[in-house]
């Protein structure tokens, strides 16, 4: 299976950190961001890494080149100023990705979950990580019930920013337009196609300044 880090944001939130580098290399635990996650699907057998990137993105290229440092062939898919959103930068990464499904991971959290154990069924579009809802987030995002993910009702769980996806769900949305991921997965809920776990483990949505320097503090105490 392939995996693609996405990496194109601007990071509003992180300014002034991001005005000169983009967010998944700022430095936390004596590494940049984005590392932690190459070493964590290196580790988990992964090969193949696609990174979508915007913002400064030949940074990004001249860090991390074409990943033989992990063990990992990268490929990198750029996208215009301001970037595509998440869906779009997906299904503008899709002749990159292949026709199998694949794992897609937000490149500003921080999560120990386990890469390798993540199945996506035949019957689902979609296979998507979720964790306790953070203080910055309490109303959550998503509420599962037997192992199928809603978009509606109570309790609700936060989107850990962690997916295995069919390329099919990206279908309807044109190469190089900006479209939203949230959207084309409420549909697929409705349909009853869109499965899920929760993640018990360490998860953190590096959003900004201060949770960057508290988890750098974290991981440099490990």
């Amino acid at each position: 299976m392939k995996a693609m880090i996405l990496a194109a944001g601007r990071g509003e939130r992180m300014r002034p950190l991001t005005d000169s580098c983009p967010k998944p290399l700022l430095p936390v635990g004596g590494k940049a961001l984005i590392v932690w996650h190459l070493e964590h699907l290196a580790a988990a057998g992964f090969r193949e890494i696609v990174i979508n990137h915007a913002h400064l993105g030949e940074q990004i290229e001249a860090a991390l080149g074409d990943g033989s440092a992990w063990g990992l062939a990268i490929r990198y898919s750029p996208e215009p100023p301001g970037a595509l959103e998440t869906a779009g930068g997906i299904a503008n990464a899709l002749p990159l990705l292949g026709d199998a499904p694949f794992l897609v991971i937000n490149g500003d959290i921080y999560c120990d979950w386990n890469t390798s154990a993540l199945m996506l069924a035949a019957k689902y579009l979609a296979h998507l990580v979720l964790v306790s809802n953070p203080e910055h987030h309490p109303r959550g995002d998503f509420r599962i019930d037997g192992g199928r993910i809603f978009g509606d009702g109570e309790p609700s769980h936060t989107f850990a920013g962690i997916g295995i996806y069919r390329p099919e769900i990206f279908a309807g949305i044109e190469r190089g337009k900006a479209a939203k991921l949230a959207p084309l997965l409420r549909a697929a809920m409705a349909e009853g196609r869109v499965a899920g776990e929760v993640h018990g483990g360490r998860w953190v949505d590096v959003g900004t300044p201060q949770r960057l320097a508290e988890l750098d503090q974290e991981l440099r105490s490990l």
